[in-house]
């Protein structure tokens, strides 16, 4: 795992270091972003329930003092995606109805490269509002599906088994928001985007002559497993300008 953690963060640093040599001439933005996410999961044809979590990255893109139209960007972060089941039971001890939310939880760093198209709101020059998109790629740090097999061992092969999960994603990110300044060098943004991914977080081929827990001595076929993952994001952004002026001699 350390190992792929540690390609992840050699591709991050070569993909920003191209980036970056694109701003050499350019005043540049560092957005830091965090809000919730809603997660959804795929499985195979049919869609799960809500997962609310939350997502926190940082941004860097291009700023053009004279016309700031449009910018490139590249953004790193940590967001964790996934689904729900959520039930609702009679509570035999306390009486009355209770319920219990099962997570599924993927802990994902994800790095992104895209561009933003811009539009002044007003004439005073201190809003605008956007359009984004850009291509991602994703690195699953951890997930939670193995606890939910040891909580729940006799539905333990019902579970996601961990070692289905691929732990590289690829997936695109859309969007839109506002921009807006507070000084100079300081400004705020609201972004909301869809993230859905293009490859499956999880494949599992068919898995046949499984010992079947509710029949002892009996064996039982599990059917062909594919979940993909999709995230809504709000973010909530603080903008610091790095601003690139020349003096003529």
């Amino acid at each position: 795992m350390m190992k792929n953690i540690k390609r992840f963060a050699v591709w991050v640093v070569f993909a920003t270091t191209a980036f970056l040599n694109t701003l050499t001439a350019q005043s540049t933005a560092y957005v830091l972003n965090f809000g919730p996410t809603i997660g959804t999961q795929r499985w195979d044809n049919s869609d799960r329930q809500l997962l609310f979590k939350y997502h926190a990255a940082l941004s860097i893109e291009s700023v053009d003092n004279e016309n700031d139209r449009s910018s490139l960007l590249a953004q790193f972060g940590y967001h964790v995606k996934g689904s729900a089941n959520r039930f609702t039971f009679f509570n035999q001890q306390g009486g009355g109805l209770s319920n219990f939310t099962e997570e599924y939880r993927f802990n994902n760093l994800s790095m992104l490269l895209g561009a933003k198209q811009k539009f002044p709101i007003g004439l005073t020059g201190r809003g605008r509002y956007f359009f984004s998109g850009g291509i991602r790629l994703d690195y699953t740090l951890n997930t939670n599906i193995d606890d939910l097999a040891k909580q729940n061992p006799f539905w333990a092969i019902y579970y996601p088994q961990i070692g289905f999960m691929n732990r590289w994603m690829f997936g695109v990110t859309i969007g839109g928001g506002l921009e807006f300044k507070l000084s100079e060098l300081i400004g705020g943004q609201l972004h909301l985007t869809i993230n859905p991914d293009l490859t499956n977080q999880y494949n599992q081929p068919p898995l046949f002559n499984v010992i079947d827990p509710f029949n002892p001595g009996q064996s039982t076929s599990i059917s062909e497993r594919r979940i993909r993952n999709t995230t809504l994001e709000i973010s909530i952004g603080l903008r610091l300008l790095r601003k690139v002026e020349y003096v003529e001699d």
